[in-house]
């Protein structure tokens, strides 16, 4: 499928500042002109793309998904106050409608010389910053990526010096509500953690409302010598909505990067997450969680490339699949012939609960490497009518023996998650969402 020639009329009447961000810098604008370029060069996906085999963009492709006009909000902190977890002392940063809201977000006191800014904000405080990082990580030939850096008109970097510990994480949350509806926003997130630094990032996506809408959001994740990065990703968009989120980190010798993924929004949403091991010793961990229900279509691409010896990488997937739903999971672990003593693990696991849900896995493992220690598994099942047989046996009805037994495989992987407020509010969220089910 070719690109629209919409796309480049869209980005040809848009403003090369984008709107506000880039004005005056050179770099930024030839940035923008090699990425509408790029995206013309390779289109959309298709289903005879191997990494879009089980998942169509047509819905996404076929529709003119013009970028959000800026309108004054209407949204209250009590409105965006289900997407925060009732943490007043995080960092927060909010954009609505893919604009930045200084009077929805809140900073605590920043620890010595770290920076949380906006990219306009980026633009006067930290230009080499942003023209020597900017873009470098993010794959360019993907058509998503280059779509959003085209159409890239805010976004959040994080800059966390040597040495430096922020100790309350740092929230960005991007909500729509109904004057983005059949809009588009390409958000942008540039965090750099330098040596022995270490940084927690939380990325909410909500909506207030139902409005249709495409996110199309990318995060360059930079972790140093020694560094540790814990990177939270919670996509809870409109049931009508469409999502693609792509990160791209890079670790350095000794480096810890951790990432977790839980999705139970949007009609249709892709979340690709890729890591490059570049120094001896580094650890990525990438797991996730998603809940389906109805006709969602719900994909996830894992990408962990070993390149220095010494490396650990474990994966941990599940899904829970409901009505007509459609899960993907596509992982693949990449071992250079240099990345000696690679030590890899990737489990994926998917719970059907009726007959119309579906998964497709695709656990993939390239070894060029001679002294490794790697594994891979998937299984796809039904809750255990056994254990169903012994929870009505002790009087507890049928369907809510359903509902806790799907919270249970639910709640194996939560207990991946090391920040508390987070993972005591997803755990409320899923636990409600079965229970209801339980009623209807």
């Amino acid at each position: 499928m070719s690109s629209r020639p919409d796309y480049r009329e869209l980005f040809d009447a848009t403003p090369r500042a984008g709107a506000g961000v880039g004005a005056g810098k050179d770099w930024l604008p030839q940035l923008k002109i090699s990425a509408i370029e790029q995206f013309e060069a390779v289109g959309f996906p298709t289903t005879r793309d191997e990494d879009w085999h089980f998942t169509s963009v047509t819905p996404i492709a076929e529709r003119l998904f013009k970028p959000a006009r800026p309108h004054a909000t209407t949204l209250t902190a009590s409105d965006i106050a289900p997407f925060t977890y009732g943490q007043a002392k995080w960092h927060l940063l909010v954009f609505v409608n893919g604009r930045f809201e200084p009077s929805l977000s809140s900073f605590a006191q920043l620890d010595a010389d770290a920076r949380v800014m906006t990219f306009a904000e980026a633009l006067k405080e930290a230009p080499e910053l942003l023209a020597e990082r900017l873009g470098t990580l993010a794959p360019k030939a993907h058509a998503f990526t280059a779509l959003n850096t085209a159409f890239l008109s805010d976004g959040v970097v994080i800059h966390v010096p040597k040495d430096v510990v922020l100790d309350e994480p740092v929230h960005i949350l991007y909500v729509t509500d109904a004057q983005a509806a059949n809009a588009s926003t390409h958000p942008r997130t540039l965090l750099v953690a330098e040596r022995g630094a270490s940084v927690t990032l939380v990325e909410s996506f909500a909506a207030v409302g139902t409005p249709a809408y495409f996110t199309n959001h990318v995060a360059e994740v930079m972790v140093g010598d020694g560094a540790r990065v814990d990177h939270y990703k919670v996509q809870r968009e409109s049931g009508s909505a469409f999502h693609v989120g792509t990160t791209q980190a890079t670790q350095g010798r000794d480096s810890i990067y951790h990432s977790f993924s839980f999705a139970t929004g949007a009609q249709l949403s892709r979340t690709n997450v890729y890591s490059r091991l570049l120094g001896e010793n580094a650890e990525v961990r990438l797991n996730g969680l998603y809940a389906l229900e109805e006709a969602q279509h719900a994909d996830h691409q894992t990408f962990v490339e070993h390149i220095a010896p010494a490396c650990s990488s474990r994966e941990v997937y599940k899904g829970m699949l409901d009505g007509t739903s459609h899960g993907v999971f596509n992982g693949k672990v990449f071992v250079h012939p240099e990345a000696q003593k690679t030590d890899g693990k990737q489990t994926n696991k998917a719970l059907l609960l009726s007959e119309g849900a579906r998964v497709d896995s695709k656990p993939q493992l390239e070894i060029f490497a001679d002294d490794v220690k790697c594994t891979h598994g998937a299984t796809v099942g039904r809750l255990d009518e056994t254990a169903l047989f012994y929870m009505k046996s002790r009087g507890i009805g049928g369907e809510r023996a359903r509902a806790l037994l799907t919270y249970a495989f639910a709640a194996e992987v939560l207990e991946l998650i090391e920040l508390e407020p987070l993972k005591i509010a997803l755990e409320a969220s899923l636990f409600a969402r079965f229970m209801q089910a339980e009623q209807v």
